[in-house]
């Protein structure tokens, strides 16, 4: 396998594992609030996240390449509303879809179509995150700010249940 490519994907296992740190910290910032639902909301995400990058950590063994894991940073956001998470959420999986359009990118140069294979699943679900986090926030704008709103919504998050990737290598 390329050097680039797998220097990147293994620098994506360590930004997954990041990415879990992320999300729980928002899920700790909602559960201080007392919205429950928005919590569980986060600490899936953070579930998600984690499988994403013991997916890459398989595909990698799978190729017989070196897993190096690297330290994880403390997540460096501060949140104070309801809405700042969300935003964060947001900009982060925006962040996340450019890694793995860049992954992408570098195993077409090489030729590398096993990777653009198993990196397709990453692309549609980079696509389903960015449009979850938008609809968070849209329905938050739109709902969020009235307490009774706010509570449906939070209840809604609450209904939310892990499913782990279907993802086969």
């Amino acid at each position: 396998m390329n050097e680039t490519v797998a220097r990147l994907l293994n620098e994506q296992i360590n930004k997954e594992f990041y990415s879990a740190y992320l999300y729980l910290d928002m899920a700790i910032f909602y559960d201080a609030m007392d919205l429950d639902g928005y919590a569980n909301y986060y600490t899936i995400q953070a579930q998600e996240e984690r499988d994403h990058a013991l997916l890459f950590m398989k595909y990698m063994q799978s190729n017989g390449l070196k897993v190096t894991l690297d330290a994880i940073g403390k997540p460096d956001k501060t949140f104070e509303t309801v809405l700042d998470p969300l935003e964060v959420a947001a900009e982060h999986e925006r962040y996340v879809t450019a890694l793995i359009n860049n992954i992408y990118h570098e195993a077409h140069q090489a030729k590398d179509y096993r990777t653009m294979k198993f990196l397709d699943w990453f692309v549609d679900e980079q696509m389903e995150e960015e449009n979850n986090a938008d609809t968070m926030i849209s329905r938050y704008k739109l709902f969020g700010q009235d307490p009774k709103g706010l509570y449906l919504l939070d209840q809604e998050y609450a209904g939310r249940v892990y499913t782990a990737p279907s993802l086969t290598l």
